[in-house]
């Protein structure tokens, strides 16, 4: 439990970064956080509800009430968390395997926003097999 909410935490410090619609990891963390916010709904508005938002407050207070949680609920932070570390891992997998074309091709490429990835994308034709199976792998190419 306690590493569930630690993650979440996480997960709403990250939600709050801007550009969500552009940045596929920012959209991965909105994913994750609407599956906490909708499993923790009743507790959010029970025990919560006077908390503002921000620097970690609402997990606190979840945290204190860890006792009350319902199992959806309990379950949400999980499933968030499980969210979390795929993505986490996805990142970790494609950044290993496209290093080499990152440097080649993307170098002037700032990241965020889903830039990298257009990058690699757009030089999908000179991209090494191994970053190509990455990115397959993960989805993000067919």
């Amino acid at each position: 439990m306690k590493k569930a909410v630690l993650i979440a935490l996480s997960l709403l410090t990250l939600a709050t970064a801007p550009a969500l619609a552009a940045d596929p990891v920012a959209r991965g963390v909105q994913g994750a956080l609407d599956t906490f916010t909708q499993g923790c709904q009743k507790e959010l508005s029970t025990y919560c509800r006077e908390v503002t938002p921000g620097e970690g407050r609402i997990l606190a207070c979840l945290y204190a009430f860890q006792d009350k949680l319902s199992a959806r609920c309990e379950y949400a932070l999980y499933d968030s968390a499980g969210q979390l570390d795929r993505m986490l891992n996805n990142i970790s997998y494609v950044a290993a395997e496209c290093r080499d074309d990152l440097k080649g091709f993307c170098s002037a490429v700032s990241p965020g926003q889903g830039r990298l990835l257009d990058c690699l994308v757009k030089n999908e034709a000179k991209i090494s097999r191994r970053c190509a199976t990455a990115l397959k792998d993960v989805g993000s190419r067919k």
